[in-house]
This record gives structure tokens, sequence and C-alpha cells, in this order.
């Protein structure tokens, strides 16, 4: 844990499970980015109290990689027109869960009961739409292992751009079956509603 205060290093000590990760992920500001893009390592996310959806997977597997699990990323790829998601898999009992940081109501924490990473990537598509209902999921990268990384993009200074770039090209897996692309049936007026309901203005 170098680079972290005596303090911090209690305070990440503490959060011992995804469940308690995952509320403290919850409580920090979110990242609108306002000065610029960011990609900010954990330690910095950390003392910032503030993250977006890919600071915060990082942080979230760092903490969990300090209580036995293996830090991982999972890349959720959106149409051009939307958002792409990072997520944070942990695995319990044979079954995989995550962790996610959004200001939505959906795209969030995932509960260890899928059997595989295409099962837990899917429990995310109905919840991936744009205002106009049209669901913009596309597909799922294999797991990217943080471990294989050199030990500075836990407490890196800058902006750790080379973690988007490498995870953008790992191996992805489509979810809709291209002659299904146009089938598609759009969100209802009432889930869209719900979509935009914000945690953080």
């Amino acid at each position: 844990m170098s680079g972290f205060t005596k303090k911090e290093k209690l305070f990440l000590k503490k959060l011992n499970t995804p469940t308690k990760v995952q509320d403290f992920i919850n409580g920090l500001e979110f990242n609108f980015e306002k000065s610029g893009e960011t990609l900010k390592s954990p330690l910095f996310t950390l003392r910032a109290h503030n993250a977006h959806c890919f600071e915060g997977a990082l942080l979230g597997a760092y903490i969990l990689s300090q209580h036995g699990f293996t830090p991982y990323l999972v890349h959720l790829k959106s149409v051009k027109d939307d958002y792409d998601h990072v997520i944070a898999p942990f695995k319990i009992g044979g079954f995989w869960g995550a962790l996610s940081k959004t200001n939505h109501a959906v795209l969030r924490y995932r509960e260890p009961i899928y059997k595989n990473i295409r099962e837990l990537a899917l429990s995310y598509f109905h919840e991936y739409f744009l205002n106009n209902g049209q669901k913009t999921l596309r597909q799922y990268s294999g797991l990217f292992n943080l471990n294989n990384l050199k030990k500075d993009w836990v407490n890196r200074e800058g902006n750790l751009w080379y973690i988007d770039k490498k995870l953008d090209k790992i191996k992805h897996y489509d979810i809709v079956p291209k002659a299904y692309l146009k089938k598609l049936r759009k969100a209802e007026k009432i889930e869209i509603a719900s979509g935009k309901i914000v945690e953080y203005n």
C-alpha cells in the first residue's frame, strides 16, 4: 500500500466485504470532470473523494484486492451515442457479482449470484438505454486482471489512460445477435423516467 497514509490504510482495512466497499464508493461524490477528463489512480481517487464509473471500479477493485480478491475490471461497451461503463467483478462461492459506481438509479451493484461473466454482463442489458428508449449495450469484455500491470496503477500521479487503452483492446463479446439488433423493443416510459433519477446533481 505504498503511498497511502497509516490512517488511509486502517480505513481501507475496515472495508473487508464487497458490500462495505460498494457503500463507500456510493458515498463518493460523482466526478463530472468539469475541468477535463480524468482517470485517477485509487490513491488519488480516495483523496479527491470523487469518482466516475472507471475510477470507482479501479478503487473498488484495489480495495477488494487487499482482502483476498483478484482485482478485475470488465468493460461494458455501448453504441457510439451512449457512454460505456466499467465495473469491478468479484467472485464468492463460485458466483460472480460486481461493484459499480454510477450517478443514476440503474447500472449499480450486482449481488454474487451469476454463474459467469456473460450472465453478469447481461444483467445490465435492460437497464442500458438512452432517453428515447433505445437499448444500447452491445458488448462486454473478458476479465481484465489489474495484477498483470505494474503496481504503480494504485498510486500513480496523473491519469491512467494506458489502462483505458488496454481494456479497450482485450477481447469483447457480442451481447445482441446481429440479426436481432433492429428488432429490439424500446424501454418503456416508466423505465426511462426511473433512469433519469440521479444521486448527485
